[in-house]
C-alpha cells in the first residue's frame, strides 16, 4: 500500500517544513497510451514499452541524457530474456552505458517503490538526477513447463550417456506436458485478488448496484478527461511497422443495464465481482524525472511537485489485502499534521470497484476505526468531488508496475489544474502491502518568489 501527500504553493495553507532536508522535485512525468492486452501491443516487449516511456521523457523534459545519475524501474510479470528491464529499456532509449539502471517488484506498487528509492539516493547524496518509472506487459507473460517437465528437461541437459537420455525421454508422461500458467494470486494463501475483492465488498456490505455505479462513474469521468486533453501525461509510441498510439483503448463508458448483463468473474454464481467493475489485464509504461531541488533550478526546470513523506504499511494478505488505504492514509496525514480537510486531491488506485467502495466505507466507519485499527473515530471520507475525477484504474487501465507514476503524475496535474496545494496517493498491492505517497508541494507557477518562500518556509 502506498499513498503520497501532495501541495502546491499558497499564502493559505501552511507548508511542510523539515529542517535540513534536502528538497527533492519532480520535474515531469509521462506515459504510454495503456491499453487492453493483446491489443496493438501485443507483439512488443516489456522493454519496448519502458523504452517508449524513457524516450518520451527524454523528449518532453530535454534532460541531457548524460546527467542522469541512475535509473529505476518497476516490473511485476518479468520477461525472463529481459529479468533487468531497466536497464535494456535504457540502452534501448539511448542512455550512457555508464548510467547505472536497476530493476525492483513491489507487485502493484512496483513503481512507486522505484520512485521512493530514487527520493533515497538522492536524499543520501549519493544523485541528483533519477529516473524511475515502471511497465508492464500482460499481452505475452511466461507460460512454464510443469515442474516435472521442467526437471526431465534440466536431467536431458546433464545426461552423457544415449541410453540416459532414452531413458528420461520414456519417463515423461501426459500429465508432464500439462503448462503452468501464470495467475494473479497471493502465494501465501493461493486466493486470487478478484475472489479477495468479492470476499470484501461482501464483508462490507457492498451491493453489485454500488460496484457497477462506481465503475461507470470512473469510465465517464475518464472519458470527460480524455476529450478535455486532460491526460497530458500520455506520449504518442510508434508501434514498429503499425501504426502510432496516441491514446488509452480501455475507457469505455456503457450503462447500468449494460453492466448488469454481466456474470459473476471469480465467487460463481452469487459473487458482485464482474469484468465491468474490475481492472482489465492492460500493457502499458510510464516513467517520471526526479531530481535535487538545486539541480533542477540549476538546468532551468520548474518542477511539478516537491516529494517529501511517503509511507508504506502491510496488513493480512488473507483478510486485508486490500483494505491498506484505510490503513495508511491516517498515518501518512497523522505523520504531516494535516486532516482530511486540508487535502485537495485524491488520487487512490482502483483495482476493483468493490475494493474502492469497501474502503471508503470502512473510512467512514467508527466501529471499523475502534476494533480494526485502534483508533478512536474513523479516518473519514474522501469527498467524491475530490476523488479520482480524472478516471482511474477501472477506465485508464493498470498495467501492473506503471500504476504508480501514473497515480503521482496525475496529482501533481490535478493539482496545477484546480490550483490546489495537498494531494493524497494511495495504491494496494498485492501480499497485503500499500504505498501511501505523502507529500508533493505543487506548483502551478514556478516563479522566482514563489522558489524563495519554499525555501524559508520548507
Amino acid at each position: 500500500r502506498f499513498v503520497f501527500r501532495m501541495f502546491v504553493m499558497t499564502k493559505t495553507k501552511k507548508t511542510l517544513a523539515k529542517p535540513n532536508v534536502k528538497n527533492i522535485v519532480l520535474v515531469d512525468g509521462v506515459r504510454t497510451p495503456f491499453l487492453l492486452s493483446g491489443t496493438s501491443y501485443s507483439d512488443l516487449m516489456p522493454h519496448d514499452l519502458g523504452r517508449g516511456a524513457l524516450q518520451g521523457l527524454l523528449n518532453r523534459t530535454g534532460v541531457p541524457k548524460e546527467i542522469v545519475d541512475h535509473i529505476i524501474y518497476g516490473i511485476v510479470i518479468q520477461e525472463v530474456k529481459t529479468s533487468n528491464v531497466a536497464r535494456e529499456a535504457a540502452l534501448g532509449a539511448g542512455f550512457s552505458d555508464k548510467t547505472p539502471a536497476h530493476t525492483v517488484t513491489m507487485a502493484c506498487i512496483s513503481s512507486n517503490q522505484a520512485m521512493t528509492s530514487a527520493v533515497g539516493l538522492i536524499a543520501a547524496g549519493q544523485c541528483d538526477v533519477v529516473v524511475a518509472g515502471g511497465v508492464e506487459f500482460m499481452s505475452d507473460v511466461p507460460i512454464r513447463h510443469s515442474r516435472k517437465m521442467r526437471k526431465t528437461m534440466l536431467s536431458l541437459n546433464k545426461a552423457k550417456t544415449l541410453g540416459q537420455r532414452l531413458s528420461l525421454l520414456g519417463s515423461i508422461r501426459m500429465g508432464h506436458l500439462m503448462p503452468e500458467l501464470p495467475a494473479v494470486a497471493e502465494f501465501s494463501t493461493a486466493e486470487s485478488m478478484g475472489h479477495s475483492a468479492d470476499r470484501l465488498a461482501a464483508a462490507f456490505g457492498v451491493t453489485r448496484v454500488e460496484q457497477d455505479e462506481y465503475a461507470l462513474r470512473s469510465h465517464r469521468l475518464a472519458k470527460k478527461a480524455q476529450d478535455e486533453g486532460l491526460l497530458s501525461d500520455i506520449i504518442s509510441f510508434q508501434v514498429p511497422g503499425k501504426n502510432i498510439i496516441s491514446a488509452d483503448n480501455g475507457i469505455r463508458p456503457t450503462s447500468m443495464e449494460q453492466m448488469g448483463k454481466l456474470k459473476p468473474a471469480f465467487v460463481k454464481p452469487h459473487g458482485t465481482v464482474t469484468a465491468a467493475n474490475s481492472s482489465f489485464l492492460t500493457d502499458g509504461a510510464s516513467a517520471v524525472l526526479i531530481m535535487s531541488e538545486e539541480k533542477a533550478l540549476a538546468l532551468g526546470y520548474k518542477p511539478k511537485a516537491y516529494l517529501r513523506d511517503f509511507v508504506y504499511v502491510s496488513q493480512d494478505p488473507k483478510d486485508q489485502l486490500l483494505l491498506g488505504p484505510t490503513y495508511a492514509t491516517p498515518k501518512v496525514l497523522e505523520k504531516s499534521g494535516l486532516t482530511m480537510e486540508d487535502i485537495d486531491v485524491f488520487e487512490f488506485h482502483e483495482a476493483f470497484a468493490g475494493q474502492i467502495v469497501a474502503n471508503l466505507k470502512a473510512m467512514d466507519s467508527d466501529w471499523f476505526a475502534q476494533n480494526c485499527m485502534g483508533r478512536k473515530s474513523k479516518v473519514g471520507v474522501p469527498p467524491m468531488e475530490k476523488f479520482n475525477t480524472w478516471g482511474g484504474s477501472l477506465s485508464l487501465g493498470h498495467p501492473f508496475a506503471a500504476t504508480g507514476c501514473r497515480l503521482v503524475t496525475t496529482v501533481a496535474h490535478r493539482l496545477q489544474k484546480e490550483g490546489g496545494q495537498y494531494g493524497v496517493v494511495a495504491a494496494c498491492a498485492a501480499g497485503g502491502q500499500v504505498f501511501l505517497t505523502c507529500r508533493l508541494l505543487i506548483h502551478a507557477v514556478y516563479a522566482v518568489t514563489a522558489i524563495r518562500l519554499s525555501s524559508a518556509c520548507l
